[in-house]
């Protein structure tokens, strides 16, 4: 099993800093028009949000594939990765970014099944201090 998170972790590592280094590096897709293209035109309006959240996949990206910090990084991906999930659902549910976001819910599932003893104490509800 050791093994399978490694490969699992590395994976989803660098599918989160391809995603960031391609946003700095290239032009914006062209959007289908509709729900979709509202919803990202809302988030570039705040001008701040879509750099914000790639330095943030970019950082627990590098975190993922260098092995550091890989239980912080998970909690703080997991918002990111519920959250392309439904966009995926509500608003693009082709087959193929479906496939990518239920791939990411998985993966981050196992490594959260994987890391379960760093995660325990955050389930406890009087921790010791």
């Amino acid at each position: 099993m050791k093994i399978a998170a490694i490969i699992v972790r590395v994976l989803m590592g660098i599918l989160f800093i391809f995603g960031a280094v391609a946003f700095f590096l290239s032009p914006p897709p062209q959007l289908p028009e509709g729900n979709l293209k509202t919803y990202f035109a809302g988030l570039a309006a705040s001008i701040y949000f879509l750099p914000f959240l790639k330095i943030t996949e970019l950082i627990c990206g590098i975190a993922l594939v260098a092995g550091r910090y890989v239980p912080l990084a998970l909690v703080i991906l997991s918002p990111i990765i519920i959250n392309i999930f439904l966009v995926h659902s509500f608003l693009e549910p082709s087959p193929a970014a479906m496939g990518i976001a239920t791939g990411l819910v998985a993966a981050n599932s196992f490594l959260g099944y994987y890391y379960w003893d760093s995660f325990k104490q955050l389930f406890v509800a009087n921790p010791s201090v």
